[in-house]
């Protein structure tokens, strides 16, 4: 029988644990958890976790309660289900002395203040004591290289969203507010089958596409203006991401100038996004175009991030902290130019690293050759 995906990520996970000093590793942030053991429970919010992981050098057991435990049961194949009938504050630390552990590592970035205070407390007065150790990126730092079947689920997203977005394009006209595209968004993927949307769509016009992060207002979009849509849905758990902005009867000589530079950025840095590079030379070589064109002090974000069952992942294509890129990395290639007041233009793209460089994932064409 051919060993399951998530058997493989146990073993790699394993591995890392023997560099560690710790007994078991505590993995309680929802797309680590799902990546490590196939349970696609999410948490509604930070305090209420679905379920939690703890993986020692030889058992693999998934905690959660009465609401979750079936669904566990069928999913998470390669762990021993325990159900809690108590809180994790309360429960965590019998079945840590049940199971022998003498140090344990948890996800410092997912495990609330209030919650590692109690655990903490609790912990000290065992005999003997449990220890906690923090970690960071252990999982997710596995995370950033997808195998093949991860890839083809990537592609799956990006192809219903390519569809979504012609379909939007094509029905944009003036008078329609930001809100109504945004909700046409959503309702055409639930429509074509998506879990969910990546992360709320992004349907910014006029002076608001000058917000990275805009939020879809009342405002109705009007020709000659920047209409910015970034968009991302979720398929078999993984996600995608893009963005394009388009002009309704064509751009001003202004915003066509700037689209030409934020589109050769965007081309500049695709080249330099290959197996060996750093992660910070793509963006280099888009932040020199946008530079030379004059509107260097108009780009403030980095130029891309990984994507995967999150919308934002390992590694981050920006200045700082440099990374080697690797085969199987799924990233985005995203320049922008923002002028306050005014409006702003992002063109963003999600590829794959293959052997001899990126492959783009996210097939819309809707580009302007100015």
């Amino acid at each position: 029988m051919r060993r399951s995906v998530f058997a493989t990520r146990l073993a790699a996970l394993r591995k890392r644990l023997e560099h560690l000093p710790v007994d078991f590793v505590w993995v309680i942030q929802p797309e680590n958890r799902r990546y490590l053991s196939g349970f696609k429970a999410e948490d509604m919010q930070l305090t209420e976790s679905s379920g939690s992981l703890l993986i020692g050098r030889q058992g693999a057991y998934l905690l959660t309660d009465s609401r979750y435990a079936t669904e566990a049961q069928k999913e998470a194949h390669d762990f021993e289900v325990i159900t809690l009938e108590k809180g994790l504050g309360e429960s965590l630390p019998q079945v840590l002395v049940r199971l022998g552990a003498r140090s344990v590592g948890f996800e410092e970035e997912y495990v609330t203040c209030a919650l590692f205070r109690e655990l903490s407390k609790r912990l000290r007065k065992l005999s003997p004591p449990i220890k906690l150790t923090r970690l960071k990126g252990v999982v997710e730092g596995m995370r950033q290289v997808k195998d093949r079947e991860e890839i083809k689920a990537m592609e799956k997203s990006s192809n219903l969203m390519t569809e979504i977005l012609q379909e939007i394009i094509s029905s944009l006209e003036p008078g329609r507010t930001e809100k109504e595209i945004a909700w046409q968004i959503e309702g055409l993927a639930k429509e074509g089958g998506a879990e969910s949307l990546a992360f709320p769509s992004i349907v910014a016009s006029g002076p608001n596409s000058a917000l990275p992060h805009a939020l879809p207002t009342n405002r109705k979009i009007k020709v000659k203006e920047p209409i910015t849509l970034d968009v991302g849905l979720k398929l078999d758990g993984y996600c995608c991401d893009m963005t394009r902005t388009i002009f309704l009867d064509g751009p001003g000589r202004k915003f066509k100038k700037i689209y030409r530079t934020v589109r050769r950025a965007q081309l500049a840095a695709l080249e330099k996004i290959h197996p060996g590079a750093n992660s910070n030379e793509p963006d280099a070589a888009a932040r020199e175009v946008i530079n030379e064109a004059g509107f260097g002090e108009f780009f403030g974000h980095a130029l891309g991030h990984g994507v995967g069952l999150a919308p934002h992942e390992g590694p981050r294509l920006g200045p700082h902290n440099p990374v080697k890129l690797v085969q199987g990395m799924v990233v985005t290639d995203e320049p922008g130019i923002y002028i306050p007041g005014k409006g702003g233009v992002r063109l963003e793209e999600m590829l794959v690293i293959e052997k001899h460089g990126a492959r783009i994932l996210t097939k819309d064409t809707h580009f302007y050759d100015f």
